[in-house]
């Protein structure tokens, strides 16, 4: 049983990464191919390259390559914290658990190999625009999410 959960979670963690990898690759050979700033979907939704190399709203920008390199180390021992709760969590957390961890290390490719983060979901309403997002940020906000609303359904039972 042990092996068959082991089997399904890297199934997961790696079928996030590979999404959240080959979205990006596409977006990034659209947008060198075509050379344009912005692709309107509809009146919500547009596609926009934007590279992410730090921590949103302008901090850390004092010295940006510790920023960055601190950054990095942390999300780092995220990880490493979340393979752990793998073991150690129950089967739905670890469903929850591994979409983070999926999402997670395909950002943490990223920035490991471009030196930041392609985002390039802009989705607005009416002239306000919510951050610029990537899939892999869609799992981790799912998973954090479900994490929290199962968390507060399991207490409420108790």
């Amino acid at each position: 049983m042990f092996k068959k959960q082991v089997i399904y979670n890297l199934s997961i963690i790696f079928f996030i990464f590979f999404l959240d990898r080959i979205s990006k690759i596409y977006i990034l050979n659209f947008f060198e191919m075509k050379n344009i700033a912005e692709v309107s979907l509809n009146s919500f939704i547009n596609i926009i390259l934007v590279w992410n190399t730090g921590i949103g709203f302008g901090l850390f920008q004092l010295d940006q390559t510790f920023a960055y390199n601190s950054i990095t180390f942390i999300i780092l021992i995220i990880n490493l914290i979340i393979v752990y709760l793998l073991f150690i969590e129950k089967r739905i957390n670890k469903f929850f658990l591994s979409m983070i961890l999926g999402g997670s290390l395909g950002n943490f490719y990223d920035r490991i190999v471009y030196s930041a983060v392609p985002d390039f979901i802009d989705l607005n309403y009416n002239g306000y625009h919510w951050f610029v997002f990537n899939v892999a940020d869609i799992f981790i906000t799912i998973g954090v999410l479900s994490l929290i609303i199962f968390e507060v359904f399991k207490r409420n039972e108790k």
